[in-house]
């Protein structure tokens, strides 16, 4: 009975600092966009920046995209806590599918920028679209280590390696997708408005 209970506490401890690491790259990953959207907001006052500039529609269909990819995630979630395995592989496969297509959206949307004749450098640039590309590439760059780490959920979950009581490694991915997904749409909401 004692090595049960001196079990449980380890992987109580384990699992708070495992979120708590998850939980300070988040914070750090937060102070780097609020830097570079604060960069945004002062560069808004120069001669250069292009007032009429429009947000490419691929985008919109990317954040109703990594929306749904947060809610299958979350169903992915709850039901490995109820012991339904075979939904939990549906829903973390809809996750991963969802994901991709986040990122095909998000290039979709850069082709949209340079057919419309601007670019991140170069005669074609202005800083108004050298600043979107930099915040949708460095939030690409974080969804491929999203991606990664799903990848690597998936792969426990065939190995069956979670259960009701072993969780930790789809709700860390869980927090650092819904972390994504919200970074997506305050990036978005904040370009869509103060662009």
């Amino acid at each position: 009975m004692e090595m049960t209970m001196t079990t449980s506490e380890e992987q109580l401890r384990k699992s708070k600092s495992a979120k708590l690491i998850l939980l300070f790259a988040m914070v750090s990953m937060t102070m780097m966009f609020a830097g570079l959207t604060s960069a945004f907001v002062v560069s808004k006052s120069r001669a250069d920046w292009l007032q009429n500039f429009q947000i490419p529609i691929a985008f919109y269909y990317s954040t109703v995209v990594i929306i749904g990819s947060s809610v299958m995630f979350y169903l992915a979630k709850k039901s490995i806590e109820k012991g339904n395995r075979s939904a939990t592989t549906g829903f973390l496969l809809g996750t991963l599918a969802l994901g991709i297509l986040f990122v095909i959206l998000q290039f979709a949307g850069f082709g949209q920028i340079i057919e419309s004749g601007y670019y991140m450098t170069g005669q074609g640039s202005s800083i108004t679209t050298t600043f979107l590309y930099v915040i949708a590439l460095m939030h690409l760059l974080h969804v491929a280590g999203g991606l990664i780490s799903l990848l690597i959920v998936i792969y426990n979950h065939f190995k069956q390696k979670y259960n009701p009581t072993q969780t930790l490694g789809i709700e860390l991915g869980a927090m650092y997708w819904h972390f994504l997904d919200l970074l997506w749409v305050l990036l978005f909401l904040f370009l869509y408005f103060f662009k």
